[in-house]
């Protein structure tokens, strides 16, 4: 698996704290920024993470921000992405396995570290169960189109 990942400035521990839990479960990743604790614009770092994955070239995406809201409604402008904001377990593992997400958003001023560290490693090990839950990701998909 190949995971893009980034955040605003509001979410650099975070994103820190997933690198190395990628790197424990020994998971590929590229780091799209940001790299300062300076008021940045969130879309700027939502966008590259997102066309990335829409286009093939990473399997899924993390999004960090204050509070993964507005990473998500960035990264669902682009057509083929399904980001979920996720601040507990069992929805990381649900929108894994019955909406195939592809992007991951969470929000640092939301949850800590330990929680990030748990909702993150059940999202990035469960797979889109498919069958029923196939047929709606097309529909979403008809909706885009």
């Amino acid at each position: 698996m190949k995971v893009a990942i980034a955040s605003d400035h509001g979410g650099l521990v975070l994103r820190e704290e997933i690198k190395k839990l990628m790197d424990e479960l020994g998971i590929q990743y590229e780091d799209f920024g940001c790299d300062c604790e300076t008021s940045v614009d969130y879309p700027d770092y939502a966008l590259p993470v997102a066309e990335k994955v829409a286009a093939g070239e990473f399997d899924r995406g993390i999004l960090i921000c204050g509070t993964g809201i507005g990473m998500s409604i960035a990264a669902n402008k682009v057509k083929g992405i399904r980001a979920a904001l996720v601040h507990d377990v069992f929805s990381a593992i649900a929108t894994r396995e019955h909406n195939d997400s592809n992007i991951l958003t969470m929000g640092e001023r939301v949850i800590g570290p330990g929680l990030a560290r748990e909702i993150a490693k059940a999202w990035l090990t469960t797979e889109f169960q498919g069958g029923r839950h196939l047929n709606r990701i097309n529909k979403i998909s008809d909706i885009e189109a």
